[in-house]
């Protein structure tokens, strides 16, 4: 990469979506002026739908409302409900935890590993009890759970396997794309995911053709699709928009590229920083197997000293979770009193994301590894 004068640098660019505002104001009109008036599952979700099953190789993919609501459609079409507990990370996007508690099951928390923040198969095993029926890894920043052995532990225990893959579309582990090494997966596309949209939405990803068409019936009040008004379930309104398909499916052939640009990055950043583990500053594992670059995300000692140092130079930074799942008041019901989870806590304390998407130029990313090891190599 080649230096040139530094600039500020946003966490996430307000011009995201500028190289295709003629592409997205053509789509508004020609969708508002369809003769068929259909706004929300109509044929551009089905084609959406469609081009993301084939490129992944998956039985069904089943757009809905949100990442979160589509975790808690497989949940439901699961079975999964009151009596059941299901074993999530304890560090992590809320919806690990609230999704299993909109179905009326119990989470249970489990610690996770230090170096991946992702969570620990070993802790989660020690978890299983006979009112365990599910296991709920999730891909954390950049970094892909470690779905062997996920599936391992839950063939071993007879147990279903959910992969929040909310944040890794585009990551691949062992050749497996994110989403398909458990029963079923799910990608967000909210503006700041890799293939995020200027709106709300997300799929459900599965290998099992009869789940996905379970979910494709909950998330439309429990009808079949060219069936309405005849309910074979309960169910919900988390459907897709017609306008956000069409942007998804013109933007799609564009995704491997700005996924290579992240990676590009992330690459740059570990190589710099891979030396600054012994000055408080550790970036994640330098593998590239199971990687999925939606943030960059190192763990600081001094983390709001870091950021300070950052922000001070025009750098934005981002702290995620600043407490584990359990330490807050929405989930603390279900912690068994007095329970510890320290690397989940050591992570809250640490972790700090840094600037990797794709509109960064090589002057900006150069600017903010520079910052970073300035501020490591002379903090202590």
């Amino acid at each position: 990469m080649t230096a040139s004068p530094p600039t500020a640098v946003p966490f996430f660019p307000p011009t995201l979506f500028e190289a295709d505002r003629p592409a997205l104001l053509g789509l508004l009109r020609e969708v508002g002026l369809d003769p068929e008036q259909r706004f929300i599952l109509g044929s551009r979700t089905a084609a959406f739908e469609e081009l993301l099953r084939a490129d992944l190789g998956a039985a069904d993919v089943v757009a809905c409302s949100s990442g979160t609501s589509a975790l808690s459609l497989i949940l439901w079409a699961m079975d999964i409900g009151p009596g059941d507990e299901v074993i999530v990370p304890a560090f992590g996007c809320a919806p690990l935890a609230s999704s299993v508690v909109t179905v009326g099951a119990t989470p249970v928390f489990a610690d996770i590993r230090p170096d991946t923040m992702t969570m620990d198969p070993d802790a989660a095993e020690r978890l299983v009890t006979e009112r365990t029926k599910a296991v709920l890894p999730a891909h954390m920043f950049s970094v892909m759970a470690d779905m062997p052995r996920f599936a391992a532990l839950t063939e071993r225990h007879g147990l279903r396997l959910l992969e929040d893959s909310a944040v890794a579309q585009g990551g691949v582990l062992r050749g497996v794309p994110a989403g398909l090494w458990g029963e079923a997966g799910v990608y967000s596309f909210v503006q700041v995911k890799t293939c995020g949209m200027p709106g709300e939405g997300g799929v459900v990803i599965t290998r099992d053709a009869a789940l996905g068409e379970r979910v494709r019936m909950l998330r439309n009040h429990g009808q079949h699709a060219g069936r309405r008004f005849v309910h074979h379930a309960l169910g919900v309104n988390s459907r897709f928009d017609e306008i956000q398909a069409a942007f998804q499916t013109h933007r799609y052939a564009g995704f491997p590229a700005r996924l290579a640009r992240r990676a590009e990055i992330a690459a740059y950043y570990t190589e710099r920083f891979t030396s600054l583990i012994d000055h408080g500053v550790t970036p994640p594992p330098p593998d590239q197997d199971g990687r999925c670059f939606y943030v960059y995300t190192v763990l600081a000692d001094a983390r709001e000293a870091l950021a300070a140092h950052l922000a001070e130079h025009g750098v934005a930074t981002h702290v995620y979770y600043p407490q584990p799942l359990p330490a807050q008041g929405a989930f603390a019901p279900y912690a068994p009193p007095g329970a510890r989870w320290p690397g989940a806590e050591e992570a809250a304390r640490r972790h700090l994301a840094l600037p990797v998407h794709h509109l960064l130029t090589d002057a900006q990313v150069m600017r903010v590894a520079d910052l970073v090891c300035a501020f490591a190599t002379g903090h202590r």
